[in-house]
């Protein structure tokens, strides 16, 4: 390596990007972060004291670097001042801030990171936002969704990686993205430790839950399918209509000629009482398609096995509404809830292979991973490696703390792979005596 690079770490969090960097050469100058408690573990697992908000920080304060690495909230741009350029545009965001960064200190490289929907946010608008400012701004960009069960970790996490270089410099030309492996054979045991201490178990409701559900998979005859669909048991002999608008606009009488939740009569003086009968998902507003599409799909599965699950309903309509739904994500594998990972969602009791783990989501506290031949949640040392974060010594004091965060960071492995193949054109361009290198203070390439 010819020298160390230097970098910017903006919305830190947990400092994913700071640890991809750092393992190239990288030295961070400056990072920040709104949220007070990640800025003081940023401080202790890095040693760099973290700015707050962004927006308080003159652009001159910030010291020279050579990348910018930003994975910046997700915002809606005005179209109005779209018409106007890309200032007005995206004027009043966060990601107008990085804009001033890029405008003020001109750094060679860039890489940005965000939903994997961000390609479609506000239909479009906010992607081409983003890319004309850059633009504008003289960089050239590439954007691609990479996931990190592409680069050997067990977790599918499909996540927007925005790259940029100054056309000064040499743009993006011989650019390419970091090879994909899809035939590695991944298994969420390489992440997990073996009874580990301190834990969080299951507690015996969540446990009787799994036992009924795992009851219901040996009921169903071998020789029939598992749903593809989700499994909302609550259909099972409803006859509420889902072809005739909501349901709050019927008639009470013609209502209470249906049957609701699980078969039972819809009673009630009141509608609202009478709605109390049908599930939470057919009380308000009109069925969508698939809503539709769903509820006759259970209502057809529950008949066929209706004398097979018949005592397995009656435990099951007891409940809470969650409890009562599950989505099997397994199909082919063994009907055995306790080789697989499960999550305890809104949406009901998911179960997926045990080759990778669900993406951990920033937004939820209520979805940690499950491992179920241990009867209990994964930890947050658990969770950091499937961020590739192992390294980090301090995490937040609690799982779903842990699990927030880590939600919201970056893969170190998926952004050092990233990176290395973005400044990597620095020292490609040198050797080959590129013309442009002279007039730009190029990022060190990696050895």
């Amino acid at each position: 390596m010819e020298r160390s690079f230097r970098f910017i770490d903006l919305f830190a969090g947990l400092g994913g990007f700071h640890l991809a960097a750092k393992k190239l050469g990288g030295v961070c100058v400056f990072a920040s972060e709104l949220r007070p408690d990640l800025r003081d573990l940023y401080w202790k697992n890095h040693g760099v004291a973290a700015a707050g908000d962004i927006n308080l920080v003159s652009v001159e304060d910030i010291p020279k670097h050579d990348l910018l690495c930003a994975g910046f909230p997700c915002q809606p741009f005005s179209k109005a001042g779209s018409q106007l350029g890309w200032r007005d545009a995206v004027r009043g965001t966060l990601f107008f801030r990085i804009a001033e960064i890029l405008e003020y200190h001109r750094p060679e490289f860039i890489i940005l990171e965000n939903v994997a929907n961000f390609f479609k946010h506000d239909e479009g608008n906010t992607f081409a936002a983003v890319v004309e400012a850059l633009d504008a701004l003289g960089y050239d960009t590439l954007a691609d969704k990479l996931s990190p069960h592409s680069f050997g970790i067990p977790q599918m996490r499909e996540r927007m990686y925005l790259v940029g270089r100054l056309r000064a410099c040499g743009g993006l030309e011989g650019f390419e993205w970091p090879a994909r492996d899809s035939r590695s054979l991944l298994s969420i045991r390489s992440v997990l430790d073996k009874n580990p201490a301190g834990a969080r178990f299951l507690s015996e409701k969540h446990r009787d839950v799994i036992r009924k559900w795992q009851e219901f998979l040996d009921l169903v005859p071998p020789e029939s399918k598992l749903p593809h669909f989700p499994i909302w048991s609550c259909e099972a002999g409803a006859t509420y209509p889902v072809d005739k608008g909501p349901l709050g606009a019927m008639r009470l009488s013609d209502l209470q000629t249906f049957r609701g939740n699980y078969g039972q009569r819809i009673v009630g003086s009141r509608k609202t009482s009478a709605l109390n009968c049908v599930p939470v998902y057919a009380r308000e507003g009109d069925f969508p398609k698939w809503k539709q599409d769903f509820i006759i799909q259970n209502r057809e599965f529950f008949k066929e096995h209706r004398r097979v699950l018949a005592s397995w309903l009656k435990v099951v309509s007891k409940f809470d509404h969650s409890f009562q739904k599950f989505e099997w994500n397994c199909q082919g594998e063994t009907r055995d809830l306790y080789q697989h990972i499960l999550q305890f969602r809104a949406s009901g009791i998911r179960v997926k292979r045990a080759s990778m783990a669900p993406a951990l989501v920033a937004m939820t506290t209520s979805q940690v991973p499950i491992v179920p031949w241990e009867s209990r949640y994964m930890t947050s040392r658990e969770c950091a490696r499937l961020q590739s974060m192992e390294e980090l010594v301090h995490l937040p004091p609690t799982v779903n703390g842990a699990v927030k965060a880590l939600g919201n960071a970056v893969n170190v492995e998926v952004v050092k792979h990233v990176v290395r193949a973005l400044v990597t054109l620095g020292r490609q361009e040198r050797l080959a005596g590129a013309t442009h290198a002279v007039n730009c203070a190029s990022v060190p390439a990696l050895s």
